[in-house]
């Protein structure tokens, strides 16, 4: 699966359109965006806690899929266009349930592997977030504080 979707240059915002699993976590899709020989990953400036994190984002009721959210989280956040390789499957929330806050609850996480046909030089949020090409180790070191990042990564083909 290609990305395919209208590239807007605004991100979407807010949560009206959310996706809930049933027992109320936040639906969540996301990727992991590969170089082309796989020997890379691209990771993005976390917004809120500072660090590297994976494209992902909430799931909305107008996408038809998680593919096509990851996709769209791929372009607004870190200016990728992505084709879908597999699914990486679903990981459950590693937070402890002290750090989860109406702003964080709780959520559970789709990655899709994903192979980087482009990156464009403007993006929906270039401007609150930083790109980065990472070997696994460099990306297994960035991703240590996020557990079911981390997961995702190791999952992936990317060559270690």
């Amino acid at each position: 699966m290609t990305q395919t979707a209208d590239r807007t240059m605004e991100s979407r915002v807010g949560r009206n359109k959310q996706r809930y699993g049933s027992q109320g976590e936040r639906l969540v899709a996301g990727v992991v965006p590969l170089s082309t020989d796989k020997t890379k990953v691209l990771v993005i400036q976390s917004t809120r806690r500072g660090g590297w994190v994976l494209p992902k984002g909430g799931w909305e009721t107008d996408e038809s899929t998680a593919a096509e959210a990851a996709c769209r989280e791929a372009w607004e956040e870190a200016g990728a266009i992505c084709r879908v390789e597999y699914d990486l499957g679903q990981i459950a929330e590693m937070r402890p349930s002290e750090q989860l806050t109406p702003q964080a609850p709780k959520a559970l996480y789709q990655f899709f592997q994903c192979i980087v046909d482009k990156e464009e030089p403007q993006w929906p949020e270039m401007h609150k977030r930083a790109r980065m090409w990472m070997s696994h180790a460099e990306a297994t070191q960035a991703l240590a504080n996020r557990p079911e990042l981390l997961e995702a990564l190791n999952r992936s083909q990317i060559i270690r």
